[in-house]
């Protein structure tokens, strides 16, 4: 079994920075030691930081209240594994191919050189290849989805290159190592991470969706025979309901308040004649049901921009993301697609032991961490040597020089004691060897 290993994420969007602290044995249990959060984020826009100063500041703080906690003090964060999340995020689909000697093995290098020719495929210059997730291999004529081992004289493979604005990166090294000192273990693809985590083999074989409905963006990933299909990231999500509310009049913490205590994505049975200080919920739900609507109405066509049918998903939709906390918004979705739609839960194998993390919207950063966790061999704590001194104050005491009379009195001692050795050594020993007595 593997030794104890400290695992450390950040997961840095919109609405939150989150941060935490995991620790795994290699017996496949992730253990969730400390959790922190920062909320109002206002230097991130879109999944990009806009604000290095003030994002490098609040992620600081996070890593320094994490270091205060009781499962993780004396240990100090060296490095730490990065979601990667935001607006520019998407897959594009590549085929690339080798031919080979025949009868050739596959090996591991060759799938390797496989997938480095596909990343350095042409795409948009303004975007930066983060990943190439394999989606199928063709081995000669035979389909596989595992090819190490098998023979043939070519393979080729089709591949979902997973892209992103260069900044996204750009600002997240600039933030943390750049300004905090922290190394960067791994950038890891949230989303794909997130789907890693909770998504089970059968409803990915079967055909399913994850939809993550954040702030600012909503994340979609379809999954078929297995493996990712489709991933693309929609420029909106709850908070573009609160800032529809702003139009009765009210500021935005105001209208988030709002849309939490009485807003419902399903609308209302009858009209309603209350209102909350001067503000009429029969406005507050026409408004959150429009915008609701069409949230879901672009969740839903991305199916066909993936060349499927809500037929190829019988897996049905997993929904993870503050957005889906408002009322009636599961309901909606499972409404408009007419598949079976739950909430993503974390599977048993991440225990929390921070028993403050139970209600916060932890999915995407432990995703982050247990990637880190399974993926690498990383340490990212490390306990700091402190330098030994001594309890007094005062310099050990063979490094304190002796006082010259102390010194002069031991020197007159030892002659006195060697003459005395001599002396004897003539008495009793062979006066013409005297080898041993003086060793």
């Amino acid at each position: 079994m593997m030794s104890e290993r400290y695992i450390a994420a950040v997961e840095i969007s919109s609405s939150k920075i989150i941060a935490s602290i995991g620790k795994t044995s290699g017996d496949g249990q992730l253990d969730v030691v400390a959790v922190e959060e920062e909320n109002e984020v206002e230097g991130v826009r879109y999944g990009i930081i806009q604000n290095l100063e003030e994002t490098s500041v609040r992620v600081s703080r996070l890593f320094s209240q994490l270091e205060r906690r009781s499962g993780v003090a004396p240990r100090k964060i060296k490095g730490v594994f990065v979601g990667l999340s935001g607006r520019s995020l998407k897959s594009i689909t590549t085929e690339v191919s080798l031919n080979l000697p025949d009868a050739t093995e596959i090996t591991e290098e060759i799938i390797s050189r496989l997938s480095e020719d596909a990343k350095r495929k042409a795409i948009d210059n303004t975007l930066e290849v983060v990943d190439a997730v394999p989606r199928i291999y063709h081995v000669g004529n035979a389909e596989t989805h595992s090819p190490k081992g098998a023979v043939g004289n070519s393979i080729q493979a089709t591949y979902d290159l997973i892209v992103c604005r260069p900044e996204l990166k750009r600002n997240l090294t600039r933030t943390i190592p750049d300004k905090l000192g922290v190394r960067i273990e791994g950038f890891v693809v949230t989303a794909l991470a997130t789907g890693h985590l909770i998504l089970t083999p059968d409803e990915k074989r079967l055909g399913c969706m994850l939809v993550d409905m954040g702030a600012e963006t909503t994340t979609v990933t379809i999954y078929r025979k297995g493996c990712l299909r489709y991933f693309a990231t929609l420029p909106f999500g709850g908070r573009n309901i609160t800032r529809d509310i702003t139009s009765l009049n009210v500021l935005e913490e105001r209208a988030e308040q709002i849309k939490i205590a009485s807003g419902n994505a399903m609308g209302q049975d009858t009209p309603s004649s209350l209102n909350m200080n001067g503000v009429k919920l029969t406005d507050v739900n026409n408004l959150v049901v429009a915008r609701a609507e069409e949230i879901v109405a672009n969740v839903m066509e991305q199916i066909e921009y993936a060349g499927m049918k809500e037929t190829d998903l019988p897996g049905g939709i997993v929904c993870i993301g503050g957005g889906i906390k408002l009322q009636g918004m599961l309901d909606l979705l499972e409404l408009q697609s007419g598949l079976q739609v739950r909430r993503g839960m974390l599977p048993q194998y991440v225990h929390l032991e921070d028993g403050q993390a139970a209600n916060k919207n932890l999915i995407q950063v432990i995703s982050v961490l247990y990637a880190g966790a399974t993926l690498s061999n990383q340490e990212c704590l490390e306990i700091q040597q402190k330098e030994q001194i001594p309890v007094t104050g005062e310099a050990p005491i063979e490094e304190q020089p002796r006082p010259k009379q102390q010194s002069e009195r031991r020197r007159r001692t030892n002659r006195f004691v060697e003459g005395l050795t001599r002396r004897i050594g003539g008495l009793f020993g062979n006066p013409d060897d005297d080898s041993e007595l003086m060793e």
